[in-house]
C-alpha cells in the first residue's frame, strides 16, 4: 500500500490532533504518502483532500480539537453518498483510509469497507462509549476537565451551603459522569444506564447536611431522563436546600490533551498505519488491559457496552 488518507469525523476529542501526527509521520516513515481530508466524511464528498508532509503536522501534538476539522454528512448516509465516496478515494489513489471518531464514524467506515477500502478505525469520542477498547481517546481529558470545574464549584457550594448539580456529556454512556463523580466526591451520579430514585438522592443530601456537610455535588451525564432544570426544582422542593446547575457542554471536548490520550492516540494510529502497510484486513483499534488491540471492524462496532456497576455501588458507599 502507496497511499492512504486519514480523517476525523463526528464530535472532536483531545487527542485526534495527536493520532493525525503519528499516522502522518509513521506512514512517511514506512514509505507511503499521506493524505488529510478536511471535515469528515463530508469533506471526502467534496474532495477536500490534500497530501499532508512531516511539517503539516508540526506543533499540533498538545493541541485540543482537530487540525482536519470535522463535519457531520447525511449526504455520506446514503447509498449515492457512500458510492461518490468511493469514486473521490479512487480519484486520489487513496487505498487505505484511517478514520478517527466514535460509533456512527466507525459505521461509516464499515460501510466504506464494505465496498472494498481498506479501514483503520480509531476511537476518537470523549465519551467512552465503545465497547471493544477500554478508554477511548478524549475521555481521559474530558473526564480531568470535569475534576477541575468540580474543584472550582465546591469551593462556591461550600460557601453558599447549597446543592449543586453538574450536568455532563453523555446521551447513551455515563462514563464521564461516573468516573468524575466516584473521583471528585460526588454525593450522587445519575447515568442513563440505570434508573436512579430521586427521594434516594434527596435523602443522601438531607442526611449529608443533617452530620454538617456544608455542600452536595450531583454529577448527571445529559442523557437521563429528566431534564436538569427539573431536577433542580425537584431537588430544591423536597430538601429545603437552594440548588444551582452548571451545564458544563463543550467545555468538556476542549483542552490540551493529558498525557494518556496523547499516548493512545499515537500508540493507535501507529498500528493503524502499521496494519494498512502490512495490507492488513479492516480492523478497529484500541486498548485492553493496557495494550493496544486491533479487532475486525465489524466485530468490534457490535459489541455492547455495559456501564461498571461496581463502580457506581462504590460511589454510593463513599458518599454516605
Amino acid at each position: 500500500m502507496k497511499r492512504i488518507g486519514i480523517l476525523t469525523s463526528g464530535g472532536d476529542s483531545p487527542g485526534m490532533n495527536a493520532a493525525i501526527r503519528a499516522a502522518v509521520r509513521c506512514g512517511i516513515e514506512a514509505g507511503m504518502e499521506v493524505y488529510g481530508i478536511y471535515r469528515g466524511y463530508e469533506g471526502l464528498l467534496d474532495g477536500e483532500i490534500r497530501q499532508l508532509n512531516r511539517s503539516s503536522v508540526g506543533d499540533i501534538l498538545q493541541r485540543g480539537g482537530t487540525m482536519l476539522k470535522t463535519a457531520r454528512s447525511e449526504r455520506f448516509r446514503t447509498e449515492e453518498g457512500q458510492e461518490k465516496a468511493m469514486q473521490m478515494l479512487e480519484t486520489f489513489g487513496i487505498e487505505g483510509l484511517i478514520i478517527v471518531g466514535g460509533d456512527g464514524s466507525l459505521r461509516g467506515g464499515l460501510d466504506l469497507s464494505n465496498r472494498g477500502i481498506k479501514v483503520m478505525g480509531l476511537p476518537g469520542t470523549i465519551d467512552n462509549d465503545l465497547a471493544y477498547t477500554d478508554y477511548t481517546i478524549g475521555f481521559d481529558t474530558a473526564v480531568t476537565t470535569v475534576l477541575e470545574a468540580i474543584s472550582k464549584i465546591r469551593d462556591t457550594s461550600s460557601s453558599h451551603e447549597r446543592t449543586t448539580i453538574i450536568e455532563v456529556m453523555g446521551r447513551h454512556c455515563g462514563d464521564i459522569a461516573l468516573y468524575a463523580g466516584l473521583t471528585g466526591g460526588a454525593e450522587a451520579v445519575l447515568v442513563p444506564e440505570i434508573e436512579f430514585n430521586l427521594n434516594e438522592v434527596c435523602q443522601r443530601i438531607v442526611i449529608g447536611a443533617n452530620r454538617g456537610k456544608q455542600h452536595s455535588l450531583i454529577i448527571k451525564a445529559e442523557g437521563v431522563d429528566i431534564s436538569s432544570q427539573d431536577l433542580v426544582e425537584a431537588i430544591e422542593r423536597k430538601t429545603g436546600r437552594e440548588t444551582k446547575l452548571v451545564v458544563l457542554s463543550y467545555l468538556q471536548r476542549g483542552g490540551s490533551p493529558t498525557l494518556r490520550d496523547r499516548l493512545l492516540a499515537t500508540q493507535c494510529a501507529s498500528k493503524a498505519v502499521e496494519l494498512l502497510h502490512a495490507d492488513s484486513e479492516s480492523k478497529a483499534i484500541g486498548t485492553v488491559n493496557g495494550q493496544i488491540t486491533a479487532l475486525p471492524l465489524q466485530e468490534a462496532i457490535e459489541q455492547e457496552r455495559e456501564v461498571n456497576r461496581e463502580m457506581f455501588n462504590l460511589i454510593r458507599v463513599l458518599s454516605k
